[in-house]
């Protein structure tokens, strides 16, 4: 996958920007666009939405740490990213609001689950232990998953505004 230089800088940008996004909404916890952006970058660029969903995973470790809260970073998004991939190329219009809110949502929803395995290998826990930790969790990803569902509605715009500018459309 060889990048351009618009490329790099058009990637590096949709990083910061989801970067940014998760910054400006830390005081509502568990509320972000980040699967939004993730999504909406997936349908765009495909296989290249790897780039700015891995810019903002590094930015994330190198302004709050590169301890083992990051770790599940490393594959949390790539599961999003990958359930995109699978998603069809040409959904119905009326279907593509609705399809990509309820992935969203869903990643929300199980982001806890999600997480749990890594963390589980690094504190030691056991099976038991690793679905406890899971159930302790459930509220918050309940308000994740449901605040996925309705961010979601911004994801069909995003895109649409991404091939735009992918097309020249708005160049000037």
């Amino acid at each position: 996958m060889k990048l351009t230089v618009k490329e790099i800088v058009v990637f590096s940008m949709l990083g910061a920007l989801m970067y940014a996004s998760k910054m400006l909404m830390e005081v509502a916890p568990n509320i972000h666009l980040l699967g939004v952006f993730t999504i909406a970058f997936t349908v765009v660029y495909r296989k290249k939405a790897l780039y700015p969903i891995y810019t903002y995973v590094l930015l994330n470790g190198i302004f709050s740490g590169f301890a083992t809260w990051w770790i599940p970073y490393l594959y949390v998004w790539t599961v999003l990213w990958g359930v995109t991939m699978l998603l069809p190329k040409r959904l119905p219009k009326k279907a593509k609001p609705v399809v990509y809110m309820v992935v969203n949502a869903c990643h929300g929803f199980l982001f806890g689950t999600l997480y749990a395995p890594a963390q589980a290998i690094l504190f030691g826990l056991s099976f038991d232990g690793m679905l406890a930790w899971i159930v302790a969790g459930l509220p918050w990803d309940a308000i994740h998953g449901v605040s996925n569902f309705f961010c979601g509605i911004l994801i069909v715009p995003i895109v649409g505004v991404l091939l735009r500018l992918e097309r020249g459309v708005g160049n000037g």
